[in-house]
C-alpha cells in the first residue's frame, strides 16, 4: 500500500513520501476506530514490526550521512549560511513560543526540553527529499540547487546535533554518565574509523571501485555504529548517521553511488513498515475542535518560520527575490526527516500520542506545499524562472 500510494504522488508530482506516510496513517487507529489496523497488525507481531521498523530508520539515516557534501557550500558560501542561519533560527524561536502555547493542552513531565524540542521539530528540512524534488524539477545543477543543498545538509547536521542534545538531558535510561561516552566515541570515529575506512574502502591513489564485500563492511560497521549510541543512551539513529559521514569521500564518487544504490534498495522495503508502525500512533479521527486550532496554530509557525527565514536570510545577502522564494518553498520541505524526529520525541516521552498526530500531519502538509510554491516562485520542471531568465544568471541578478 505504502508502495501503491507512493507511485500515486510521484504522478502528481508530489514526493513519493507523502503517498507513503499516508499509507502508515490510513492503516493506523484513524480508520474504523483501529479494527484495520488491529486486523492487519495483531498485538504479537508489533514487536517484531518495529524491530524491522528501527532498522530500516537506521539505514535510511546512514544514506543521509553518506549524502552530504563537505564541500557543498563552494562558491555560495555565505548566501548558504545566511539561508541555513535563517532556517534554523527563525523557526525555532517561533517554535519556543509554539511549545509554550501548546503546553497547558499537554502537559509534559519535562517542560523545558519540550520548549526546546518544539522549537527543534519546526526547524528541520528533509534533505534526502530535498535532492529528489530538486533532481526531479530540473534544479540539481542550478546555483539554487546548490544553495538549497548546501543550506539543508547545514541544517540537517545541526538538527541532529540539537535532537541528540536533547536525547542525552533525557538520560540514558536513568544513566546519564553513559552519555559521557559519546565524546570519546566521537573522537574515535574522526581519527580512527575514518582513516580505517578510508584506507579499506579507497586504498591508495586510485579511485575506489565498488563492491559486495566493502557493501557488506560498510553496512556492518553502520548497524554496528547504531548498536553502540543505543547502548550509550543515545537513539541509534545517531550512530548511524555519523557512520554515513565517515565514509570517504575523495575518489570515492563510484564508491558511494553503489553504497547508496545498494542501501536504498533494502530501505525501499523496510521504510513502508515504518511507515506503518509510526501510523499506529496517528489517530486523527478525535481531533476535535480544539485539536484543529492547535494544528493550524502548528502550521502557521511551522511554515511562516521556515519560509521566511529562509527568505529574510537569503535577501540578506542581495539574493534577488524569486530565487530567494525558491530557496525559501525548498527548505519548507520535512518528509520522514521529520517523521523519524517525531519517532524519537514519541519514544522519549517528549509527545503525547494526539500531539504526534497533529506534528505528523504539519510534515505531510509542509511536504505536499513544496511543489505549488515552487511553481509560484516561477521554478519549473526545468528549472528555470518563469520569466526565461537562466538560474545562474538571475541568483546574482540585483533585487
Amino acid at each position: 500500500m505504502a508502495r501503491g500510494l507512493g507511485h500515486l504522488a510521484s504522478r502528481i508530482r508530489q514526493p513519493p513520501v507523502v503517498g507513503e506516510i499516508l499509507a502508515g496513517v490510513l492503516l493506523g487507529p484513524t480508520l474504523f476506530d483501529g479494527v484495520l489496523s488491529e486486523t492487519l497488525f495483531p498485538d504479537d507481531v508489533r514487536p517484531v514490526l518495529s524491530g524491522v521498523a528501527n532498522l530500516g530508520v537506521a539505514l535510511f539515516m546512514f544514506v543521509v550521512g553518506l549524502e552530504i557534501e563537505g564541500n557543498l557550500m563552494k562558491g555560495h558560501g555565505r548566501t548558504t549560511v545566511a539561508a541555513a542561519v535563517g532556517s534554523t533560527a527563525v523557526p525555532f524561536l517561533l517554535g519556543i513560543g509554539l511549545a509554550f502555547a501548546l503546553m497547558p493542552g499537554h502537559d509534559p513531565a519535562d517542560r523545558g526540553t519540550f520548549v526546546v524540542f518544539i522549537g527543534l521539530a519546526v526547524s528541520v528540512t528533509a534533505f534526502p527529499v530535498l535532492a529528489r524534488i530538486l533532481a526531479e524539477r530540473g534544479l540539481t545543477r542550478t546555483a539554487i540547487g546548490g544553495i538549497a543543498l548546501a543550506a539543508a545538509a547545514f541544517v540537517d547536521v545541526v538538527a541532529w546535533a540539537a535532537l541528540a542534545a536533547v536525547n542525552a538531558s533525557v538520560g540514558a535510561a536513568g544513566d546519564h554518565r553513559l552519555v559521557l561516552l559519546t565524546v570519546p566515541y566521537l573522537a574515535a570515529m574522526l581519527f580512527v574509523v575514518r582513516p580505517l575506512l578510508r584506507r579499506v574502502l579507497a586504498p591508495g591513489d586510485k579511485a575506489a571501485e565498488p563492491g559486495p564485500l566493502k557493501f557488506a563492511v560498510v553496512l556492518v560497521g553502520a548497524l554496528l555504529s547504531a548498536a553502540a549510541t543505543e547502548a550509550m543512551g543515545m537513539h541509534h539513529i545517531f550512530g548511524a548517521f555519523l557512520f554515513g559521514l565517515m565514509v570517504p569521500r575523495e575518489r570515492a564518487q563510484a564508491l558511494r553511488a553503489d553504497l547508496h544504490d545498494r542501501t536504498t534498495h533494502l530501505t525501499s522495503v523496510l521504510l513502508p513498515v515504518y511507515f506503518v508502525v509510526a501510523g499506529f500512533q496517528v489517530d486523527l479521527g478525535g481531533i476535535g475542535l480544539g485539536g484543529l486550532r492547535e494544528l493550524s496554530l502548528i502550521l502557521l509557525v511551522a511554515i511562516a518560520g521556515k519560509f521566511g527565514g529562509t527568505y529574510l536570510g537569503a535577501r540578506a545577502t542581495k539574493l534577488a527575490p524569486r530565487p530567494s522564494a525558491t530557496l525559501a518553498a525548498l527548505m519548507n520541505t520535512r518528509g520522514l526527516t521529520e517523521l523519524v524526529i517525531l519517532g524519537v520525541g514519541l519514544q522519549l516521552g517528549l509527545l503525547d500520542d494526539s500531539l504526534y498526530s497533529l506534528m505528523v500531519v504539519m510534515a505531510v502538509v509542509t511536504t505536499v506545499m513544496t511543489g505549488p510554491l515552487l511553481s509560484l516562485a516561477g521554478s519549473g520542471r526545468s528549472g528555470t524562472p518563469a520569466d526565461g531568465t537562466a538560474p545562474r544568471e538571475r541568483i546574482s541578478a540585483a533585487p
